[in-house]
Parts: structure tokens; sequence; C-alpha cells
């Protein structure tokens, strides 16, 4: 067995041994808290020379299925997997003063987000359904424990509950959902799951019915579409913040990845089928984000809810079910997790001698008492509203373009209803820090997250540039088109 044949899993070898030596370290330090603060910053590094070894060309070979053709590398593979490196490392930079902080640092956190982020690749990369579920338990049994890492807090403790809870329940049905597929298609790999569901008579087969609801179902709790969303409000409240910022990234572009390469590669012969409950998961998601968030307080579930609401919008593209549809997706998740990001930093910085406060009411004259911080999170806000030449205008853009030109004009309508109404919430927050009259200063913000949140408040500026803009929408559609019916071949 040569070294070519390790090219293809060489980032989650990267993370997976770096994990167990960031593990030994931990376990023979006698000072939990630095090897924490140095774990997070050697954890940094290493997702920044997995990102590396992705974007280097004879590092990674274009094309390649490993393990039985259960591990696809293509260019889809690439360009999602160096999104979710950069946006965890990122919510680890932002991380490490708040947990110091906070006297939690430990090591165990850096390793639980490395192999979180481990299982997101093997999502991305998963190309039948055992790999698919390794892949997804391996992520979620990280979250469930950095959910509840702030042992002493109560709401911290409450919320690593509930998503364990309600994600073993999610798991659950999908797994019950991917054995009914084996059962019907007697086979596992997408490939051959796409060859089965072509005979005669298979689209209208119960059991693949009844898999691909199950299968569905279980997806949309992980990415916190409506109805499978009640989980997303309490754990983004309880968890702590830097966790909360997690949840809303990374993890969300591995979970809609895994929706893209399942949907387009294993069923494309029932795309009416899927495409029905997906458009459905869009409309409610994007309803419910949009009127939902209007009555937040806290600025959490605020963010919960306008997670839900984007999730909604991505999924308007995957609705499309064309190459461009799939194209628009991947420009959204890019947009959205450089805007979540740079919006949790913000939210980060909300902190006074008493501790952090998230109760938007205290962002009120917040453009008297820190200018900057105010200037960057009104940016974001618009962006995250949609307001052009910002990023979230062409976010939701690319994303409502193909499904109008796939026909689906309702959804599009619906889209940028729910769009205009979701404004509001937004508006709001800007009208709070602008015009109303200052509460308290914040204490200043610290110098990781003003790099986090000064690079997002850049990047939704900077997206109209050819440059940046050009840049990602050529490299989304270059990864769009390597996502074929039937899968690698």
């Amino acid at each position: 067995m040569d070294a070519a044949f390790y090219l293809p899993v060489l980032p989650e070898l990267i993370l997976a041994v770096g994990a167990m030596a960031l593990l030994m370290l931990g376990a023979f330090t006698k000072d939990g808290v630095a090897a924490g603060r140095t774990g997070a910053w050697l954890a940094i590094a290493l997702l920044v020379i997995a990102a590396g070894a992705i974007a280097y060309p004879p590092l990674q070979p274009a094309t390649a299925l490993a393990f039985d053709g259960s591990f696809v590398t293509d260019g889809l593979t690439r360009f999602l997997k160096v999104l979710i490196l950069i946006a965890a490392a990122l919510t680890l930079l932002m991380t490490i003063d708040d947990f110091a902080r906070a006297k939690i640092m430990l090591f165990e956190y850096p390793v639980l987000v490395l192999l979180a982020t481990l299982g997101m690749l093997m999502m991305v990369s998963a190309n039948d359904l055992i790999a698919l579920y390794l892949g997804l338990e391996l992520q979620s049994l990280a979250l469930y424990v950095i959910a509840a890492f702030k042992r002493d807090d109560v709401r911290s403790s409450e919320a690593g509950l509930k998503y364990f809870v309600l994600g073993a329940l999610s798991s659950g049905m999908l797994l019950y959902g991917a054995s009914m597929l084996y059962g019907v298609t007697g086979s596992v790999g997408y490939e051959a799951i796409a060859a089965a569901v072509q005979t005669d008579g298979m689209a209208t087969n119960v059991g693949l019915t009844v898999g691909l609801v199950f299968v569905l179902v279980g997806l949309a709790f992980k990415i916190s579409a409506v109805p499978f969303h009640m989980w997303t409000p309490d754990v983004y409240e309880g968890a702590p913040t830097p966790v909360t910022a997690f949840f809303a990234g990374a993890p969300k572009v591995a979970a809609v990845a895994l929706l893209l390469r399942f949907t387009q590669s294993a069923l494309p012969a029932v795309a009416s089928q899927w495409q029905q409950i997906v458009i459905f998961l869009a409309i409610a998601s994007m309803v419910l984000g949009a009127f939902a968030a209007i009555g937040q307080t806290n600025i959490k579930r605020l963010m919960a809810y306008s997670s839900i609401g984007h999730v909604g919008f991505a999924l308007v593209g995957l609705a499309s079910n064309n190459a461009e549809g799939t194209s628009g997706v991947l420009i959204y998740l890019a947009i959205y997790v450089a805007m979540t990001l740079g919006t949790f930093a913000c939210v980060l910085s909300m902190r006074r001698i008493s501790g952090n406060v998230e109760d938007i009411s205290q962002l009120a004259g917040l453009a008297k008492t820190d200018l900057r911080l105010a200037t960057i999170l009104a940016l974001l806000m618009f962006s995250l509203a949609g307001i052009p030449p910002l990023a979230g205008f062409w976010a939701k853009w690319y994303a409502f373009l193909p499904a109008i030109k796939a026909g689906l004009y309702p959804l599009a309508v619906i889209g940028v209803i729910a769009s205009v109404i979701g404004a509001f919430y937004y508006l709001r927050i800007i009208k709070i820090m602008f015009f109303d009259e200052a509460a308290e200063p914040f204490e200043p913000v610290e110098r990781n997250a003003l790099a986090v949140m000064a690079l997002s408040a850049l990047f939704v500026v900077a997206f109209v540039v050819p440059f940046v803009g050009g840049n990602v929408v050529d490299a989304a559609t270059a990864a769009a088109t390597s996502l074929m019916p039937g899968g690698v071949r």
C-alpha cells in the first residue's frame, strides 16, 4: 500500500493524529488551563495545515475514491472542507480569551473541536450510508460534550442534555431510514443505490419512500430545519457563546454538504420525491425564521432563529436540483459562515466587568460608546438582512435565481417576502445601537474577537469586488460541476 493511497484522507489523518497528540499533551501537563491555551493554538495550526493540504494540488487528487468507494474526494469536498476548517479555526481563535477568562480553557476543548471537525470532513466525503453515519456520529458526540462544557452553569448543562436527547433521536431516525434504503436497494453505496433506484417500479416502492423520508428527517434535525428545529434556540442560548458560534458555522456546512451529496448522488432518479420535502423544509424554515425572531430579546436566541431562516434560504438552491442551484448553495454557505462568525464575535464582545450580557437592549447607544464595534455589527446586520451591495444580498441572489430558472416561482417569492420580514429584526438592532440612549459601555474588545469580526466585515463589504466575490463564485461553480448524478465514477 503506497503513500498515494492515503492522499485522499490526508486532511483527516492530520486532524486525527493531531487530536491524539494534543490529548497526550494535555494528559501529561499538570497545568490544565495552560495546556488548554497551548492546545488551542496548536489546534488552530493543525486546522490551517489541513486546509493547506487540501488547497495544495499535489497533496490532494482532483478526484479519487478511497476505502472501496465509501470515501470521495473531488472539487465539492475540497471547497466545503476548506470552508469548515476556516470556520473551526476562527471559532477556536475567538474562544481562547473568553474561555481563559472564565477559567474553562481546558485541554479537552481543542481536542473535542478537532474531533468534531474530523467528523465534519468525513461527512463531506461520505459516499455511502455507513460513512455518512460514522462521520455524523463522530461530529455529534463531540458537540454534545462541548455544548455542556461550562459544567457549573445550569444553562450549559441543560443545553448539552437537550442537544444529546434530540440529537440521539434524529440519529436513530436517520439510521432507520438508511437501513430501509439498504433493504430496498441491497447496497449502501450512493452509486449502487442510484443504479438500483433507476430500475422499473423502484421509484414507487414504499420502502424507498419511507427510507428517504427518515433519512431526510434525520438530516433536517442536524441543519435545524423547521419543523425539526426545536433544539436550536435553547442550545444556542444555553451553550457558551464561542460554542454557539461553532454550532452556527461549521456543523451547518457539513450537514448541508451531506444533504447535497446524498440527494444528488444517490437519489437523482427520484428527485421529484425529495424535492417536495426540501421545498417544504425551505418554506417552513424561512417563514418561521422570519417571524419567530421578531419578539426575541436575547441576541443568541435571535441568532438561532436567524440561522433557521438562513438554512431555509440555502435549501432554496438545493430544491432547484441543478448545478447552478448547487453552486448557489455553496456560495450561500460561504457567505453565511462569514456573517455568522463575525456576528458572534460581536456578541462575544458584549461584556462588562460583571460578565457577558446577551440582552439586545444592552446594545443601546453602542455607537456613542464604541463606534468601531457598532459599525462592524451594523454592517453584518445589513448583510444578514440582504441589503445590497453587501455579501448577504448576493447570497440570496445566487440561491433564488436558480429556483426562478427552474420554475419554482412560489418558493422564490416566499423567500423574498421572508427576507423582507426578517430584515425588521436586523434593522431594529441597528436602530438600538445608533439612535437609543447610551447604556453602560462594554469592556474593550479583545484582540482575537476583533480580528474575526474585522475579517468578516471586510469580506461582506468586499464581496462585490471581483477579486473576492468573483473567486468565491468561480470556486463554488467549479465545485458544483463535480457533483454528478450517480457519484464519482
